[in-house]
């Protein structure tokens, strides 16, 4: 999420899906929800979120890290604001300030000090409507628990609103702080113009030992060896941040990201009745 470097280096994919531009030959497997089991259950019936895990929130506002990215500072949970939730639906707000600068939000599930849900393995989901407009730059992404000796990252979907018909998966092993190299790796998906800001979709990706399966709408989009780095708890986060390196001039203020639901599942056990 930190790194465009790669972006050039990303392909292409376009999809067969309803209200999607087809692909001949393009291969899609649907996972199966029915053999896992929910291992967090986030609907937003309520927020429980403040700055940095004061009295064991759920969620904290900011980076583990305290690493803010984008042309928008993530910004402590207050009354209204960036956090808002209705009917089950979460609202990230970013807006101009009267200082001239831009707010927004993020969430983790885990604090500085790595306490909160994290897991390793398994199937991790976000269901959103994102924003529309030049500039915007929402994502949900996760990363592994332990950063002692390299950051494991997946970005299950980053959106750039300058081309509202495709967004971008990937991953990421930063090793360049440790004196190492970086390893880096990642797939833009083309869909209907317009429609990932119109309606709701689901953005998921299932780590295995073997194997790391993106899914767009629960169908497979792109897959890749998942790499000995990712054998670790990873932790959930979204975000709305704004630029990428784009100008945000003709931002709309505010823009807002919708979040319908964050679940998170693991395989059920072999020879599990249900």
């Amino acid at each position: 999420m930190r790194c465009r470097s790669a972006k050039k280096l990303m392909s292409i994919v376009v999809l067969c899906l309803s209200g999607f531009f087809g692909h001949p030959g393009a291969a899609q497997e649907q996972i199966d929800i029915g053999v896992l089991q929910m291992t967090f259950e986030e609907n937003f019936d309520k927020l429980d979120v403040s700055a940095w895990g004061e009295n064991g929130s759920r969620w904290i506002a900011h980076t583990p890290w305290n690493g803010d990215f984008g042309d928008a500072r993530f910004t402590d949970p207050a009354d209204g604001f960036p956090f808002t939730v209705d009917s089950g639906i979460l609202r990230i707000e970013a807006r101009k300030g009267s200082d001239g600068n831009w707010r927004s939000g993020l969430l983790a599930s885990t604090n500085a000090k790595g306490q909160g849900f994290s897991q390793q393995f398994g199937y991790f989901e976000a269901r959103m409507k994102l924003p529309p407009g030049k500039g915007v730059w929402p994502a949900f992404w996760l990363i592994g628990i332990d950063r002692s000796k390299y950051t494991a990252e997946i970005d299950v979907m980053e959106y750039y609103g300058r081309v509202p018909y495709e967004f971008s998966s990937g991953y990421h092993i930063w090793r360049q702080s440790q004196g190492g190299e970086n390893t880096t790796d990642g797939h833009w998906t083309t869909v209907e113009d317009g429609t990932l800001s119109n309606e709701y979709h689901t953005y998921g990706v299932e780590i295995s030992p073997e194997k790391t399966i993106i899914y767009l709408d629960r169908k497979s989009i792109w897959s890749f060896e998942t790499p000995k780095e990712f054998h670790t708890p990873f932790y959930p986060l979204v975000n709305l941040a704004l630029g990428s390196g784009w100008p945000i001039d003709e931002t709309p203020d505010p823009s807002f990201l919708l979040v319908d639901y964050i679940h998170v599942y693991q395989r059920k056990p072999t020879g599990s009745g249900d």
